[in-house]
């Protein structure tokens, strides 16, 4: 048995005054009550209790350590109602770790609706393109792209990438659009330089690698935004990133009846967390919120 059942047992032996009550309140034999106790004293190698057939007694010892169990024993029920209170309702403190492009353009922006519905929650948010460790560094969800590293992670499908090769108006009308894929070597392409995006397949039956003119690279979605914004050239872009800006027509979607991505299968980005039992209420109302919402 734990030393913290032993020090209820003490206590409550101290505060009944009774070993055979004590044993009623647990609902243990009163000679398991007994055991435990000695088993306490001998664990500390010193006695606490003057037993007698009518009555019990703290020994000097005995008084100094009840005052220090009481307060262990009270302040681990506080502990435990604490624990319990955070998975009945949502709060607390919430880690998440996501990349920067999807971060700043489809989560950020959800961000205070979900702050007014769950004002409890405190978000520690980090924006960031290096593969974060969800144990070492207490993250709670990483927002990442690609497939689910390990076994031990469990993950959520938030969104489809969905890559398009966009550029504006204005560099459309003063360079024209390429006639097909095969025609990119005559463009101006912006290039996303991160590792994983860094190369342009066309989706077919199998996927094909294009040869594409790159005059710039940028280590940012955002980046590449501002950049085919401001007429610098063609980017291949995922649609989250420049949806309002093809709605209201100041990027246009080229070769639209093609399928591209920067990696050789289709990606979607994820929300990935440690694989538990029971997923806290702060991060099952996050994950609940962000599917309901990034669409």
């Amino acid at each position: 048995m734990s030393t913290i059942n032993r020090l209820a047992y003490f206590n409550c032996v101290v505060e009944t005054g009774s070993i055979s009550q004590a044993s009623k309140l647990f609902d243990v034999q009163p000679s398991s009550i007994s055991r435990q106790l000695m088993a306490l004293e001998q664990e500390l190698g010193v006695r606490l209790l003057n037993r007698t057939t009518r009555n019990i007694g703290l020994t000097e010892a005995g008084r100094k350590y009840f005052e220090y169990s009481q307060r262990i024993v009270a302040q681990l029920d506080e502990a435990k109602r604490a624990v319990n209170d955070l998975q009945t309702s949502p709060k607390g403190k919430l880690k998440i770790s996501m990349t920067v492009g999807f971060g700043e353009s489809v989560i950020v922006p959800l961000i205070p609706k979900f702050t007014q519905q769950y004002p409890d929650i405190e978000l520690d948010l980090e924006l960031t393109e290096r593969v974060v460790d969800l144990v070492e560094e207490n993250i709670d969800i990483a927002i990442r792209s690609g497939r689910l590293p390990d076994s031990t992670m469990i993950s959520k499908h938030l969104a489809y990438n969905n890559f398009l090769l966009c550029a504006s108006p204005t560099y459309l009308a003063q360079h024209g659009e390429p006639d097909s894929p095969y025609d990119l070597n005559n463009f101006d392409c912006i290039r996303y330089s991160y590792s994983g995006w860094k190369e342009w397949f066309l989706m077919a039956e199998q996927a094909i690698k294009l040869t594409i003119n790159e005059d710039i690279a940028v280590n940012s979605v955002n980046g590449q935004k501002q950049l085919i914004l401001n007429h610098a050239g063609l980017a291949l872009i995922p649609l989250w990133a420049v949806k309002d800006e093809l709605k209201d027509g100041s990027l246009i979607n080229v070769l639209s009846q093609y399928t591209f991505s920067p990696y050789e299968v289709i990606s979607s980005t994820y929300a990935i967390f440690l694989k538990r039992e029971m997923l806290s209420p702060k991060t099952r109302v996050f994950l609940d919120f962000i599917v309901k919402y990034i669409n």
